[in-house]
């Protein structure tokens, strides 16, 4: 049985950027960079509250990728169309104040959400990312059903 995600990825235009923009910008600590035998660098950052996640950090192209479709995954990004997914805080506001003196580019402001607060973060490569403070109601099926029907 799955127990829980330990690591997932986000394509990057180039490693050694992003990893300063995870390290510098979002506080985030260096798990591993590795080149593997076939050239693949296994280049993975996380942040530090929660040790046994990483983020793999990938430019797109060989040796997992033929160079049409490396090209298709740089025109997603460079269109700023690919999400990284949500990363949880416990104080939304004061997170957002923090990225925004580090330069972290905000697409949306913390807002009030039936979930919770919620902002909307770019990395350098385009990637968005929510940045949400969770209620306790984010996580009742029901709760959330009600909040989101129409009409509510």
């Amino acid at each position: 049985m799955i127990t829980r995600i330990g690591v997932t990825g986000v394509f990057v235009f180039d490693y050694e950027e992003s990893k300063r923009f995870f390290i510098d910008k979002l506080g985030f600590t260096e798990r591993f960079d590795l080149t593997m035998e076939n050239g693949y660098r296994w280049l993975t950052v996380g942040p530090p509250a929660d040790p046994h996640f990483q983020l793999n950090l990938t430019v797109p192209g060989p040796p997992v990728h033929d160079e049409e479709t490396a090209a298709a995954i740089r025109t997603l990004l460079a269109k700023g169309a690919l999400s990284g997914g949500a990363w949880n805080t416990d104080d939304c506001r004061k997170t957002f104040e923090e990225y925004s003196a580090r330069g972290v580019e905000f697409i949306q402001e913390p807002q009030e959400r039936p979930y919770g607060v919620e902002a909307v973060f770019r990395d350098n490569s385009g990637n968005w990312y929510s940045l949400n403070e969770t209620r306790p109601e984010a996580f009742d099926p029901d709760a959330m059903a009600q909040e989101f029907a129409p009409g509510s």
